[in-house]
């Protein structure tokens, strides 16, 4: 179906990254387990570099206990990616460890062709884009910079990450329409969460929900709420 918006016209789109731009597979099967396998030898690498030794404290300070000491804080980070807790010093630690896969070649950000696509033309058409996702900011930029499609990073004008709040929280959105400084209704969010996409029409967002799995599609077509797509290429700026 084609997403037609009313007006008024939307100025600006913020999207999510995992199953809306992105396979959430890659996610899931290439960057969290290479997380999983590089994150305590790196930590033990750089656990003396003063913004590495900061995050640490944030850990500790996270987990309720202080007294952690390295070794401990590695473990509290397995249990937090397991459990896939979306604590930001957990997010900007793992994207630092992206980065040295990235840079070395040992993968690329997946990125779906009708998305690429799609806010290629959105730019062209002076659209203002940017990315809200869990993953920390530098670990976005790195996803698009390095992506399937070469450095997309060009096509955003900014980032946005757990630092402004919940995704789930109506709060959240609002802090970013008025960073932003436009009227949220001129704003688009899509995503695959429905939780995420409540948060944001609550705020005044007009949503669109990105369904491209089956079981997202299952989900998506219980709700009244939000214009449903399957990909980028099925939604129309009117």
């Amino acid at each position: 179906m084609k997403l037609e918006q009313p007006s008024p016209e939307v100025v600006a789109i913020v999207t999510d990254i995992e199953g809306t731009t992105s396979d959430i597979a890659f996610v899931h099967e290439v960057l969290f387990p290479y997380a999983q396998q590089q994150l305590p030898l790196w930590i033990r690498r750089h656990a003396d570099d003063p913004d590495v030794a900061a995050l640490l404290d944030d850990v500790r300070a996270e987990a309720g206990e202080p007294r952690a000491d390295t070794e401990r804080v590695i473990a509290i980070l397995a249990q937090w990616m397991d459990a896939d807790r979306k604590a930001t010093p957990l997010k900007t630690l793992q994207g630092r460890v992206w980065q040295q896969g990235y840079e070395s070649g040992d993968f690329t950000g997946h990125v779906y062709p009708d998305a690429v696509a799609a806010l290629q033309a959105w730019s062209d058409d002076r659209r203002a884009l940017f990315v809200y996702s869990s993953g920390s900011v530098p670990a976005q930029k790195l996803l698009f910079g390095y992506s399937d499609h070469g450095d997309l990073t060009g096509l955003f004008s900014g980032y946005f990450d757990t630092g402004i709040g919940p995704k789930k929280a109506i709060a959240s959105y609002r802090a970013i329409a008025e960073t932003l400084g436009e009227a949220p209704e001129q704003l688009l969010f899509l995503s695959d969460v429905g939780d995420e996409l409540d948060a944001a029409a609550a705020a005044g967002w007009q949503t669109c929900w990105v369904a491209r799995s089956d079981d997202t599609r299952d989900k998506a077509a219980l709700n009244e709420t939000h214009p449903v797509v399957a990909s980028f290429d099925d939604i129309e700026l009117v």
